[in-house]
């Protein structure tokens, strides 16, 4: 997986670049091939969500160029480098399915703990936290513990945790999957606006075609195992959007054609 050794910045650049990209896991039978013949650019400041079946590869994938998982052949990029110097250099943050906090630490705490591990001075590490506290609307709750707070409320404290790392490109493995519609509802809109205000570049893993439609800027449709990119769907919806887009009939029809793609996969069975 050769990559440059100086980050990319300029102008046409992708954040990252995967080209013919395949993972196969050795089992005791017989190998799994997870993703093949994966090839996609990534744009800085774009929201590109990865939808398919479960199975498909989409965390896989996300894992991939947060350097978790080693493709088996193929080229991956980030900032020009390859994902083990991008994620060295701290040039992503993740957000998991669970929020995964600590429960004997506190949320400033949690938020603090990758900077702790930085070695960062604790005064930086405390304005950090409180910074992207505030930004993901939780000041004030700097003292409470996670068991005190809703499941959306915790998923805003990972998403701050991650910010916390100043990162340039956002990964995110389904973080509001397990939450109710209302919910979602709330964080995706938040998670849009915060996307906005920060310019981050995000890659976003989801199941849901209304939530990807929401929030992306692209929309990368796989297939089932093994994963393949079936169709790059450009979603050219005002960037400032409300919930009330999703009622629009421009928000229908990218819809349709996400919902055809994956009926082309073989993901439903009617």
């Amino acid at each position: 997986m050769p990559a440059s050794s100086a980050p990319a910045d300029g102008p046409g650049h992708p954040i990252v670049d995967i080209r013919g990209l395949s993972l196969i896991y050795p089992t005791a039978d017989q190998p799994v091939t997870a993703l093949s013949d994966v090839s996609l650019s990534i744009a800085k400041g774009d929201f590109v969500s990865l939808i398919g079946p479960s199975g498909c590869g989409k965390t896989t994938l996300l894992r991939v160029i947060a350097d978790l998982e080693r493709p088996t052949s193929g080229r991956i990029a980030v900032e020009g480098l390859s994902p083990e110097q991008a994620r060295l250099k701290r040039l992503y943050g993740y957000v998991f399915q669970a929020p995964a906090l600590y429960p004997w630490r506190n949320v400033e705490r949690n938020v603090m703990l990758p900077l702790e591990i930085m070695g960062l001075p604790a005064a930086e590490r405390r304005t950090r936290a409180r910074a992207q506290l505030e930004r993901v609307g939780l000041a004030g709750f700097e003292r409470k513990f996670p068991w005190q707070l809703s499941g959306g409320m915790q998923q805003r404290v990972s998403i701050a945790r991650a910010l916390a790392l100043q990162p340039d490109l956002l990964l995110l493995d389904e973080p509001f999957g397990a939450l109710d519609e209302i919910t979602r509802d709330h964080l995706n809109l938040h998670l849009t606006q915060l996307w906005r205000a920060t310019g981050k570049t995000c890659v976003f893993v989801t199941h849901s075609i209304a939530e990807a439609v929401f929030l992306s800027t692209r929309i990368v449709v796989m297939s089932p195992r093994p994963g393949r990119i079936l169709d790059v769907i450009d979603c050219d919806l005002p960037r400032e959007r409300t919930l009330d887009i999703r009622e629009t009939p421009e928000f229908a029809a990218i819809a349709h054609r996400v919902r055809e793609g994956l009926k082309e996969g073989h993901s439903y069975d009617d």
